[in-house]
């Protein structure tokens, strides 16, 4: 079945030219042969070239002879990405943007122009990436992951919260798996080193009240960052920052793939108990923390006294009261 056209979505031959590249480190490669392979003029070649070094795959061009990549590029292209992933429904099918306002945007047009559960939107540039409660997210070219993954679950709109706490359990798998370093998470949806943040999701869904048609989960990963913006230095970091060293985006969008399928299978089939005592057990914001919660109409401190079956945190204010959070930005309390 031939892919959604989206507008802006990566030319499929350009995904070619990619595979072509990194099948050939180190080759010199004719334009006129990579042309005739995937089916272009040279000059488009030329030019797609050029795109690909504004994006930082080091392409030498050698006059007369042709054009010969110095390294596999770690861009998130479809090719390259299938080669990696495990066989299931996530990411079987890949949209992919260079330059996107934001892939939450696109997963929920695609979701209600039915596309399947899994499908991956991913783009190597986000302009109006979003956070939770209408925060921006900074999204720095070729430097961080931005992906949407599509689901459909069968479970009532009540459950949706969870998502969120599976999609951070697998995230944080996924990071442990790559760099050796455990995160920690704070409730519902980022992902933290010490009081820095380098990872957000965002669950947005289509549904009746009674019934979820799809959710898109976004999430967002500084992963080659090695400087932060002044502004948010303070509290946010990267994998590179943390790990002084870079981390390659494809293994770990591969390894994120492999556990959010495994923990939505576990909460699909196990219903939320499973999820929440796991996320208990590895956040250290689910019990006993001292928080402060900002709403649109009050802001209190208190303590966590762990999670709801639903997936909401309980918090026993300073006034004795155990209340979950609905809504509101949670922080540790100084």
């Amino acid at each position: 079945m031939a892919h959604t056209a989206f507008p802006g979505t990566t030319d499929r031959r350009i995904d070619a030219l990619l595979a072509l590249l990194a099948d050939n480190a180190m080759i010199v490669i004719s334009g006129a042969k990579i042309a005739r392979e995937i089916g272009v003029t040279r000059l488009t070649v030329w030019r797609w070239i050029q795109q690909l070094r504004a994006l930082g795959v080091r392409v030498k061009g050698h006059p007369r002879t042709g054009y010969q990549i110095e390294e596999v590029p770690d861009i998130l292209a479809p090719t390259l990405l299938h080669r990696r992933l495990h066989p299931g429904p996530l990411g079987k099918r890949i949209h992919h943007f260079f330059k996107i306002d934001s892939t939450n945007s696109v997963a929920m047009t695609l979701g209600e122009r039915g596309e399947p559960h899994g499908t991956l939107i991913v783009a190597e540039e986000q302009t109006a990436g979003r956070g939770r409660a209408g925060h921006t997210w900074h999204s720095e070219k070729t430097n961080g992951i931005y992906m949407t993954v599509l689901l459909r679950p069968a479970i009532s709109p009540q459950q949706a919260p969870l998502i969120t706490l599976v999609a951070g359990l697998a995230v944080r798998e996924a990071i442990l798996e790559q760099t050796g370093l455990a995160p920690d998470l704070r409730w519902p949806n980022d992902l933290l080193f010490g009081r820095k943040k380098f990872c957000g999701i965002l669950t947005e869904m289509n549904a009746e009240p009674d019934q979820i048609h799809f959710v898109a989960v976004g999430i967002g990963i500084n992963v080659n960052h090695d400087r932060i913006p002044e502004n948010l230095s303070a509290i946010a970091t990267s994998l590179r920052i943390e790990t002084h060293r870079e981390q390659s985006r494809i293994e770990i969008v591969a390894r994120l793939l492999r556990h959010l399928d495994s923990y939505y299978n576990l909460f699909v089939d196990k219903g939320s108990e499973a999820i929440v005592a796991r996320f208990t057990e590895v956040s250290s914001y689910a019990r006993g923390k001292r928080v402060r919660i900002e709403t649109a109409t009050e802001n209190y401190t208190g303590t966590t006294e762990g999670l709801e079956p639903g997936g909401l945190l309980r918090v026993r204010r300073d006034d004795g009261r155990v209340l979950p959070v609905i809504a509101g930005t949670l922080s540790e309390a100084d």
